[in-house]
């Protein structure tokens, strides 16, 4: 009889130690979060930090319970077994840790094996996996405390007592993180779907508009031209005109370089012409690349340019939405990334000429929407970043001749939930440096390496559509990327666009039929 009162006080004694863990994690996480929307400037009154605290306890804490649970039980199982003839100061460390490492443990294989690459939001950050283990420590110090000798016990509440108050106070009421003071100033209103931006030497801008329309802006933001002469393009649904690049030598030819979507709903192409910049209008205007095959739709055309310190333009692509198995196929610019010289002619160190059956103009393969791109003269790296589907949104350092997977190694999901494939990695393909699942659903990208900004230097800036924010992200000297915060998610807008300005500003084009250009500048 004894002996089974024995293991129900101990029974009650490792579920008041794991419900304590449990509240202390879910009420930790609700703060996290709470704070990083407090670091994009979202006012939290008191009232609602606890009803969201509240909910969490309701929703969260019970599935956060099975993960906690299986960890402690075993770590503490273990640390019993090991230190049952420690001392008693001795014993409460070792459950401490041991209940950090069961825990860790648990985070690192549902990571591992779960959808997203982050199931508990809290632990996206070092700071915030340490505040989530700091939870077990002090259920795994508390269930040590309550199974130690009798002599020790007055003495472990105090100092469970103590831990508490010091853990929970600065939790309650967090402090929000430092962030990078600026302002955002509006400079154009009433854009129709702005897709790219571009810096005239003289400090005007030249907008291009989906719908087909490329206007010049003075260096105030106002509109001078919408200039004639801009190609045909088919404008339906994500077909449209996308980006406008000048030429390196602008300052001599005034050349500029367009792609666009080109054909009919049944036969349509992504398109690139040359033409130079005359007086409000354009002339000469050249077709220099169309993508083959044609294809039907209107989705996932990519359209962004970049110059190679060579002088060779790279031009992301699209697979069309429908055509996703021709991203593999070497015969089809569909799903790649091209070379070209300026004239549209094909350079003769391209990495696939060597194939009989490969288009001279690919230089990778394997993508499903690249809408993000930017070379980065300091690094000497070109990167690119392209939408998944239901996640799975990629950020990729460029190399030529690389495939990267599209569709068969992706991290993300179709719209209708089935797997587009079972791998996420395959032998000859290259893994993403960063990979954003839930999509955040990823348009123009900037390197920043501007003076205003500082703390921003050789960062990434990628606007994010779903996300309605621009993603601050580093690149790492090992060829991995982090995502450090979100900018700018204030202004609750669709980023199409992201540049730094020739003085270091930030400007971003948002997506809407009454889109904007946004200049950022440092807080005055």
């Amino acid at each position: 009889m004894s002996q089974k009162k024995g293991r129900g006080a101990l029974a009650l004694r490792v579920l008041f130690a794991v419900v304590i863990g449990v509240v202390l994690g879910s009420v930790v996480q609700t703060q996290l979060n709470l704070s990083e929307l407090q670091a994009l400037g979202v006012a939290i009154p008191l009232g609602t930090r606890l009803s969201t605290t509240a909910q969490d306890l309701l929703h969260f804490a019970p599935v956060y319970a099975g993960l906690f649970l299986a960890g402690f039980l075993i770590s503490q199982a273990v640390a019993g077994w090991l230190t049952r003839r420690w001392p008693a100061s001795l014993r409460r460390l070792a459950f401490a840790l041991a209940a950090v490492a069961g825990l860790w443990l648990t985070f690192l294989l549902t990571n591992t094996f779960a959808p997203m690459p982050t199931l508990v939001a809290a632990t996206r950050t070092a700071g915030g996996l340490a505040a989530m283990l700091a939870t077990a420590a002090i259920a795994g110090w508390l269930l040590a405390m309550l199974t130690c000798p009798a002599s020790h016990k007055r003495h472990g509440r105090t100092s469970l007592a103590m831990a508490l108050v010091a853990f929970v106070l600065p939790v309650t009421q967090p402090a929000a993180e430092a962030q990078t003071a600026y302002q955002i100033d509006t400079l154009a209103d009433a854009l129709e779907h702005p897709w790219s931006l571009a810096f005239l030497p003289d400090g005007r801008f030249l907008v291009t508009e989906r719908p087909g329309r490329l206007l010049l802006l003075d260096d105030r933001g106002q509109t001078l031209a919408d200039l004639d002469g801009v190609p045909e393009v088919f404008a339906s649904g994500q077909s449209g005109l996308f980006d406008v690049l000048l030429s390196p030598q602008f300052e001599t030819n005034q050349q500029l370089y367009l792609s666009y979507a080109c054909g009919t709903a049944s036969a349509n192409h992504a398109c690139l012409a040359r033409a130079t910049l005359g007086d409000m209008r354009l002339e000469q205007v050249e077709e220099i690349f169309r993508v083959h095959p044609a294809k039907r739709g209107d989705a996932h055309y990519g359209g962004r340019l970049a110059w190679l310190p060579d002088d060779t333009l790279i031009l992301t692509l699209g697979d069309g939405f429908d055509n996703r198995e021709d991203a593999q196929r070497v015969n089809s610019h569909i799903g790649s990334i091209v070379r070209l010289n300026a004239d549209g002619s094909v350079p003769d160190d391209n990495p696939f000429l060597a194939q009989a059956d490969a288009l001279p103009e690919l230089y990778s393969i394997g993508h499903r929407n690249v809408q993000g791109l930017v070379y980065d003269a300091q690094r000497q790296q070109l990167f690119a970043h392209e939408h998944g589907p239901r996640g799975g949104d990629e950020l990729n350092l460029i190399q030529p001749g690389n495939n990267y997977g599209w569709p068969i190694a992706t991290g993300g999901l179709d719209y209708t939930w089935a797997r587009v494939s079972p791998f996420t990695e395959y032998p000859g393909m290259q893994p993403p440096a960063l990979e954003w699942t839930p999509s955040i659903a990823p348009s123009g990208m900037a390197v920043y390496r501007g003076e205003l900004f500082p703390e921003w230097q050789g960062d990434l800036l990628v606007g994010a559509l779903v996300n309605r924010e621009v993603r601050r992200v580093r690149w790492q000297e090992d060829g991995s990327a982090e995502d450090i915060e979100g900018l700018f998610g204030e202004r609750d807008a669709r980023i199409r666009d992201v540049r730094v300005g020739p003085e270091g500003a930030v400007y971003l084009l948002t997506d809407s039929e009454e889109g904007q250009l946004l200049k950022v500048v440092p807080a005055q």
